[in-house]
């Protein structure tokens, strides 16, 4: 999951802009809140197979026959669930798109109108996400190994996570709660970009649980924007004398 603009960064690629389709966003099956993780990422064995072939090897350093072996199959067992690589690698962003689209929406949903409650759900969610599913956040950035046509429908959802922190922290920018802030694009990438990093670096068995860790990522993505948290402004101004 990247944070530009949507253009194909492929060299001759034209650029290509999709309008978000929300009927498409489906929650994992067994999703009681967005903070739950604990029904697992619901993939097929193939697909389960080819994530942990792509965070091994790369997608073009992937082999079929390495996905089949890793799910039990021969290869052409392996073709009859998925007709190609190219097929599990978009079966394998636009399902994790999704079902972080899915929680976004619910958590904004449950945050109410207050802008700077709003802001933290979407971080929170976020970086509980890329804490959870720490293979599938790693794996957008394979991305750009996809055809023009999946590219595009990667795409379309990619805009439509981004379009949501914008509007968020242009919220915030409006009511005078973030005030640091020249352009909610701008500002927006920036989080984003933070945020989504956690994939790469993250481990379970560390010392931070995720918990923590979404509240400092939410300290820190507010001071970039030039916030308070939410029990920031709950607190007392401090007085000078």
């Amino acid at each position: 999951m990247t944070t530009s603009s949507a253009v194909d960064p492929r060299p001759g690629a034209a650029e290509s802009r999709l309008r978000p389709v929300p009927g498409r966003l489906r929650p994992r099956p067994g999703l009681q809140h967005w903070r739950d993780y604990s029904a697992g990422d619901g993939l097929d064995p193939v697909l389960a197979a080819a994530v942990a072939a792509f965070a091994e090897h790369g997608y073009d350093g992937a082999s079929v026959r390495d996905i089949a072996r890793r799910a039990g199959l021969s290869v052409p067992g392996l073709y009859h669930h998925h007709p190609s690589k190219q097929a599990m690698l978009l079966a394998l962003v636009e399902s994790s798109m999704n079902d972080v689209l899915a929680r976004s929406h619910a958590a904004l949903v449950e945050a109410g109108p207050d802008p700077v409650t709003r802001f933290e759900a979407l971080v929170e969610c976020l970086v509980l996400f890329m804490a959870h599913r720490r293979e599938l956040g790693a794996l957008h950035a394979e991305s750009r190994a996809l055809e023009p046509a999946n590219w595009r429908r990667y795409v379309s959802l990619r805009d439509e996570q981004e379009r949501l922190m914008v509007t968020a922290v242009a919220s915030g920018q409006k009511a005078g709660a973030f005030t640091t802030v020249e352009s909610p694009h701008d500002a927006s990438r920036a989080v984003l970009t933070l945020c989504l990093g956690v994939a790469g670096w993250y481990r379970p068995d560390g010392p931070i649980p995720t918990d923590r860790l979404a509240r400092q990522y939410i300290g820190f993505c507010t001071g970039l924007v030039g916030g308070r948290t939410a029990v920031q402004q709950s607190m007392p101004e401090q007085s000078n004398i």
